[in-house]
């Protein structure tokens, strides 16, 4: 692993010293200046308001789409296309101490896809320093399921290579190598392999590969092009703690808004894209965290921009974080939280390739680097602004000698009415998560789905602890540099 530039080091700092800067300021002019912060919150209360109003239009559009792709017969219609049994799916599994029966569901779901899985060559991959857990489990899996399958490979990243980091990247990037092999083997055109990258507990819809097939042999160029679900953390959703369902309905509901704009997307954990596109780009980075995010960007910059997101309004499950007690499984809800948000890394390798990329039009340069600042600054600052530092300037100047004015006399009531109209947001996605849950499990009365709507009462709580938090966190660390980097977390997976 070089060394980063003087450049890179300080692009790390930029993200932080944004949050800081603001914490810093917000706090110290409520002293100084109360009534400039009055308005500066009056106004991002407003512009608050504006955001949940589009995301609350996206996100029943998003919705719409997401129910009509579900209910489309999408294997009928590539049955149309010619020469459409050309195409296979190959299936990339990474997997680090998940439990049988986790691989086991995984699986199945593969199997019951409506795509032909002999069209299908699965990769499950474990590391070899835990060889001795996952090998009897490999065997397991191959005895079950290995004749549903066009392939399964199993693979076994070596410990200890150089220029690693022990995460799912670098397995993911073994397993890329030893595939090609295979796939060279059975000598399949590149073109010919749509691949998807899955966590190893992602259970795709049944109609997932059907719908796949047919965005890529419908599109104009489908090799330039990543392919990005709806994600649910639907799995264990009815065992796991209210806390934890929050959070994870407040990701899908971001993500299925950012479905609506695919110009702004990068790829977000499991996700689908062609093998010859990562064959060029020599398969996931080996050395970072954010593999399944920074593998857009390695293809937008190997192509020079000429590269984007499709949008697939079809889902794909996962488990949401939970663990054998609650203090421990809020813990790795934070872990998981501040892993996503050490996106942030992908900040400074935007801009030093932005700098050495000439082809990429200028516009596109501005609005992908805006977007990636604005999202984690938003991320980190936001519900702090919103729910702590937004209330001490209203204190500070109600005890000064301006409290008498209209504007702080009025202050908190505008305050309220807009937070009120903001709680909308909140309405609509309760309303949704009851909409996209798996059916109720017997062992569950009806009155959970009165518990699963109380539960969005928790959701300033949550916006705090496992949304600011981490990604300030995260934030942080990048500014403090090397020592403080994050390494790869492994979310644990526990089922009831």
């Amino acid at each position: 692993m070089t060394k980063p530039t003087p450049l890179y080091r300080f692009l790390e700092l930029i993200p932080g010293a944004l949050v800081w800067g603001t914490f810093i300021l917000a706090f110290s002019l409520s002293f100084i200046r109360p009534l400039w912060v009055v308005y500066f919150v009056i106004a991002y209360y407003f512009l608050w308001l504006l955001r949940i109003t589009y995301f609350i239009f996206y996100v029943f559009f998003s919705f719409y789409k997401y129910k009509k792709a579900g209910n489309t017969d999408w294997f009928a219609k590539i049955q149309k296309i010619s020469d459409w049994e050309k195409l296979y799916h190959i299936i990339y599994l990474p997997t680090a101490g998940e439990d049988i029966d986790v691989l086991r569901t995984t699986f199945n779901s593969l199997s019951n896809a409506t795509y032909p899985n002999k069209k299908m060559i699965v990769i499950l991959g474990g590391e070899g320093r835990m060889q001795d857990d996952f090998l009897p489990k490999a065997e397991i899996i191959k005895k079950e399921f290995e004749d549903k399958f066009h392939k399964l490979l199993i693979t076994v990243h070596p410990d200890g290579l150089e220029n690693e980091m022990k995460g799912k990247g670098a397995n993911a990037n073994w397993m890329g190598h030893k595939s090609r092999e295979l796939i060279d083997e059975l000598q399949i055109p590149y073109e010919n392999l749509v691949v998807s990258y899955f966590d190893s507990d992602t259970c795709a819809h049944p109609k997932y590969f059907a719908y796949l097939a047919y965005q890529y042999l419908t599109a104009k160029d489908p090799t330039r092009l990543s392919y990005q679900p709806a994600v649910n953390y639907n799995n264990n959703i009815w065992d796991a703690p209210a806390a934890m369902r929050v959070t994870a309905f407040g990701t899908v509901f971001w993500l299925m808004a950012e479905l609506m704009r695919p110009d702004r997307m990068h790829t977000f954990s499991s996700h689908s894209m062609s093998f010859k596109a990562l064959v060029d780009v020599n398969y996931w980075q080996k050395d970072i965290v954010t593999d399944d995010s920074r593998i857009f960007l390695q293809c937008f910059f190997k192509y020079s921009g000429k590269y984007s997101v499709q949008p697939m309004y079809i889902p794909v499950s996962m488990d949401t974080v939970m663990d054998q007690n609650y203090w421990t499984s809020f813990k790795n809800l934070y872990k998981q939280q501040r892993r996503w948000a050490w996106g942030v890394e992908h900040f400074p390798y935007m801009i030093t390739n932005f700098i050495k990329d000439k082809k990429i039009p200028l516009y596109k340069k501005f609005k992908f680097a805006f977007n990636q600042i604005e999202g984690m600054y938003t991320w980190a600052t936001a519900p702090i602004l919103l729910f702590v530092i937004g209330r001490l300037p209203l204190f500070v100047v109600g005890l000064g000698e301006q409290s008498s004015s209209v504007i702080v006399q009025n202050a908190p009531f505008v305050l309220e009415w807009l937070m009120g109209f903001s709680m909308i947001g909140l309405f609509v996605s309760a309303f949704l998560s009851l909409l996209i849950i798996p059916r109720r499990p017997k062992k569950y009365a009806k009155g959970k789905y009165f518990v699963m709507l109380l539960q969005w009462i928790l959701l300033p709580i949550t916006f705090v602890l496992f949304g600011a938090f981490p990604a300030i966190d995260a934030q942080t660390r990048l500014m403090l540099g090397k020592k403080y980097h994050l390494g790869f977390f492994v979310t644990p997976k526990a089922r009831k």
